[in-house]
C-alpha cells in the first residue's frame, strides 16, 4: 500500500510493509504518486488538492490533520473515499489562543497596546474599571460566556474560562450537559445571546453555517458584549460586524480567522475600532498528529471502523 504524506509536517509513520512518499503540499503530484491508496493532507494549497481529487486513481482514505476537514471535502475527492479529521489534534493550542483573545479583548490590550506604542500612559481602562457601572465588564470573574459550537476544543477551554470565574454556557447540536457545562440547542440561541458577556465561536464551515454571526445576531447580543472567533471565517458576516464595531454594537471582537485569507488589504476589519486580528495562528501545529495517523493506518488495515470519520 502506498501512503502520501505532506513536506508540511513531519510525521513518524509506523508502516513497515507500506511505501510511504512524502509529496509536496503546494504541488502537482509527481506520476509516480497516483497509485496511492492513501493520502494524508496539512496545510496543502487548494489547487494540490484539487489536484489530488482529480488524479489519485486509488485512493480509497483521506486523512487530514485539520480540526475542520472543509477544505478537503471542497477539493471534490469521489463520495467513495473515506475522509477522516484531525479532530482533537487541536485543542490544546486553539483553547490556549480563544482564551488569550477572550482575556485580550476583555482586559482591552488593544487600547493598552495602542497607548503604548503613542508612548501615552492611558488611563480610560482603569476609569473603566474603577466605574461601579461597568468594572464588571473588565473580567472574566462573574462574566457569562457562551460558547457557540461544544465540540473537543470546547471541552478543554470551558473549563479555563470557568476557573477564572466565568460562567460557561454552551451551544450545540443537542441540549443537556457537556463535561459539567450546560449546552442549549441553536434555537435557543436567542434567549441566551442578550445575556452574553462573551461570546465565543468554535463553529465550523458548513452550508447551515455560513454567515450565522450576522446583523440580527449582533443585534441580539448586549452593546458591551465581546465577539470572538476561532472557527472559521466563513461563519461570520464581516460587513455586519465592522459596521457594528464602527456603530458601538459591539463592546470588542477578537479574530483569528477571516473568510478570505490573508485578509485583503481592502476589508473594513482593518480599520474597525476594538478589533484584535490574528492571522489564524491558534492551531498552526496539529499534537500527536502521527499517533492518530498510525492508529487510524492499523484500523484501515484491519477494515475496522477509523477514527473521526466525516459524514459526506
Amino acid at each position: 500500500m502506498k501512503i502520501l504524506v505532506p513536506n508540511t509536517i513531519g510525521l513518524d509513520v509506523r508502516s513497515p510493509d507500506d511505501e510511504v512518499v512524502v509529496y509536496d503540499a503546494a504541488a502537482s503530484l509527481p506520476e509516480g504518486a497516483l497509485d496511492a491508496e492513501v493520502l494524508v493532507a496539512w496545510a496543502n494549497s487548494p489547487d494540490n488538492l484539487a489536484d489530488c481529487a482529480r488524479r489519485l486513481r486509488d485512493v480509497r482514505w483521506v486523512q487530514t490533520l485539520a480540526a475542520g476537514p472543509d477544505a478537503v471535502l471542497d477539493a471534490g475527492f469521489a463520495p467513495d473515499v473515506t475522509i477522516t479529521s484531525g479532530r482533537s489534534l487541536h485543542d490544546g493550542p486553539v483553547a490556549e489562543h480563544a482564551l488569550a483573545l477572550v482575556l485580550a479583548a476583555v482586559r482591552r490590550l488593544d487600547v493598552l497596546g495602542a497607548a503604548q506604542r503613542e508612548h501615552r500612559w492611558d488611563r480610560s481602562v482603569v476609569a473603566g474599571q474603577s466605574d461601579p457601572a461597568t468594572s464588571g465588564r473588565f473580567t472574566l470573574d462573574g462574566a457569562r460566556v457562551v460558547v457557540w459550537g461544544f465540540g473537543s476544543i470546547a471541552a478543554r477551554l470551558a473549563p479555563l474560562l470557568a476557573a477564572l470565574g466565568a460562567e460557561v454556557t454552551g451551544v450545540a447540536g443537542s441540549r443537556g450537559e457537556r463535561h459539567g457545562f450546560p449546552v442549549v440547542t441553536d434555537d435557543e440561541l436567542a434567549s441566551v445571546l442578550p445575556t452574553a458577556d462573551v461570546l465565543v465561536s468554535l463553529l465550523p464551515a458548513t452550508e447551515s453555517t455560513r454567515h450565522a454571526f450576522d446583523a440580527r445576531r449582533i443585534d441580539q447580543l448586549a452593546d458591551h458584549a465581546v465577539f470572538v472567533n476561532v472557527g472559521r471565517g466563513s461563519t461570520v458576516d464581516e460587513d455586519a460586524l465592522a459596521s457594528a464595531l464602527r456603530a458601538g454594537r459591539l463592546g470588542a471582537a477578537a479574530l483569528d480567522v477571516t473568510e478570505t485569507e490573508p485578509l485583503p488589504a481592502g476589508s473594513p476589519l482593518w480599520a474597525a475600532p476594538r478589533l484584535i486580528l490574528t492571522p489564524h495562528v491558534a492551531g498552526t501545529r496539529p499534537q500527536r498528529a502521527s499517533d492518530l495517523v498510525n492508529e487510524n493506518l492499523a484500523a484501515f488495515r484491519a477494515g475496522r471502523t477509523l477514527r473521526n470519520v466525516v459524514d459526506r
